[in-house]
Order: structure tokens, then sequence, then C-alpha cells
């Protein structure tokens, strides 16, 4: 891993419970949303504490995600002391510290986002828990009727992944979807190799929550309108549409991107697969912003769109 702290928390394997350390939730350590504020404004790096999380949103939306899906992505305190230090080094060229956590969370199609967006930075309701979501981890989440067969074919092909080949080679081999169309920007289609049971899959959960629908009936369309194999490639399209699992998602709980990773100077296509791994990522219920015990909105700076050439020439 790449960030600048390792994250020093407990996954309980049986729930995958994400529980603090006290090691890393010391006095000295960022412990509330208006802390991390003011650190932010500062300019200052600090160790954050595991019951801080963050959020990427659009700018004006009521909750973490699109209030269609069940279940929000939140980056770790490993990650948010990550931002701290994109905003201390490149505080005077706004846009390289938010693209930079964009690309840290696992945003494609960065050369051209055109969205306002924010970082929520929160504290969870009691008695909701962080989860890791590994493709196991979904079948006790999300009414997946799918066998545990898919399951398995699709860990394996993720287990795949070595020194040259990384999680868009994954999706690839799953769905048949290339990956040159993937990171150009292209949608899933026949047109780009998808697999028929994949694309199968994809149009029987209709429209994502993206597009107004909700995680819960994305499901229940799959159960009952696809008719196809329940495989891995079906059982990755669910995924997709439903719960925002793009193919850029490893499927064991950490981020990762193709774009060059900011902490290592040297350009994206000199960068290694493991350099391009990110942090801890949990999810955990979507939930209203003023819901939260406790949050700060701190809005991004992402420049101009098509001025972003650092996403691939590296960031120093």
């Amino acid at each position: 891993m790449k960030h600048p702290r390792m994250l020093l928390a407990l996954v309980v394997a049986a729930g995958s419970l994400f529980v603090a350390s006290p090691a890393t939730a010391g006095q000295r350590c960022i412990s509330t949303p208006a802390q991390y504020q003011a650190a932010w404004e500062a300019r200052e790096v600090r160790c954050v504490a595991p019951t801080l999380f963050g959020t990427t949103h659009g700018r004006g939306d009521t909750h973490l995600y699109p209030e269609g899906f069940a279940y929000a992505w939140a980056g770790s305190s490993a990650n948010l002391e990550a931002y701290l230090r994109l905003r201390r080094d490149y505080g005077d060229e706004p846009a390289l510290v938010g693209i930079g956590i964009l690309s840290y969370v696992g945003y494609p199609g960065l050369e051209t986002w055109p969205y306002p967006t924010d970082l929520a930075v929160y504290t969870l309701p009691h008695g909701v828990h962080a989860r890791v979501p590994t493709f196991a981890e979904w079948f006790r989440l999300a009414p997946l009727d799918f066998p545990r067969s898919a399951l398995r074919e699709l860990e394996r092909a993720y287990r795949s992944i070595d020194r040259s080949a990384d999680v868009v080679d994954a999706f690839e081999d799953v769905t048949g979807c290339r990956r040159d169309a993937l990171l150009a920007g292209a949608w899933p289609a026949a047109e780009i190799g998808c697999d028929a049971d994949f694309l199968a899959a994809l149009a029987a959960a209709g429209p994502s929550p993206y597009e107004g629908a909700d995680s819960d009936q994305c499901f229940a369309n799959v159960a009952t309108g696809y008719a196809g194999p329940r495989n891995a490639a079906a059982l990755r399209a669910v995924l997709y549409q439903c719960q925002d699992a793009g193919f850029l998602n490893t499927g064991v709980g950490r981020g990762y991107n193709t774009y060059a990773d900011p902490f290592v100077c040297a350009p994206a296509a000199e960068q290694t697969v493991r350099q391009r791994y990110t942090g801890r990522e949990f999810v955990l219920p979507n939930t209203a912003l003023d819901d939260l015990p406790s949050h700060v909105d701190l809005p991004l700076d992402l420049g101009e769109p098509g001025q972003r050439a650092f996403l691939h020439e590296g960031y120093c």
C-alpha cells in the first residue's frame, strides 16, 4: 500500500466489521469533522482517528450517495490522512488536490470530469457499522439471487491479478468488455466486446440509482427478470449496475486507479500495478447528511476539464 500510514484496524472476518484500534485513536489524532476541517484549512498533516470517514459527493446532494443507493462508499481514516498530504503538498495548485482526491477514490473519466464535487467528512450514527466491500460481503448485504459458484468464479478471476494484470484486466476477463474502451470512457456494450450474459443481466437490472432508480428494485429486477446463466459475468453486472461497483472496483476493500498515483513521482505508465492501489474503502448504509451525528463538507477545486495532464504525466 502507498498511503502514508497503514490503517490500524481490525477486520472481523465473520462480519467484516471495522473496529478502531486504540493505537490510532489517541488524543493527538483528529477525531472530529471540525478538527479535520481546521487541519485542511491550515494545510496541516495529522493522524486521523478511524472513527472518521470520508465520501465524495455531488455538490448540493442531500445524501452521502444519490438517494436510490442502499449503500454509500466511504474512504478510511488513512485516506483522509492522504488527502491532508495532498492539501499540504499541492495547496497552491488546488486542481491537483481536488482531482487527486477523486483519483484516489477511484473515479474514472477524470480528464473531462465537469461536476462540482465536495468531500464529506463525518462520524457514523450509533449502531451503524462500516463494512469491507469484498465480493463475498455483498452476499451478506444485498439480496443477490445467485449461487455461491458464481461468487467463487468471480473471486478466482480477481485472484489472477499479478504484476502485469490489474483489476481492469480482471473485469475484462469476467465480462468481456475491452479494457482500452472502458478506460477511454465507453459504456458497456456489445460493440466493445461485452459478454452476452453480462449485458443481459445489466439490461434486466434496469436503470441504476444514478438514473433515479433504487438499489433494492435493481436487485429485485434481476431476481425476477434475468433468465440467463447466473454466473460470474451476470453477478458482476448486478454489482456494477445496482451498487456502483465499477470496473475499477477491486472486490477486496482497497481503492485502485490507472491514473498516476499522487504520491509516486513518475508518470502513470511507469508506475506499477501495486503502486496504483490506494487506501482502504468501506460501504455503509446511505445516509442523509443531516442525519449524521457530525459532518463537514469541503468543496473541492477541480480546475478546468481537459487541463489535467498530471493524471498521466505524474504529479511531480
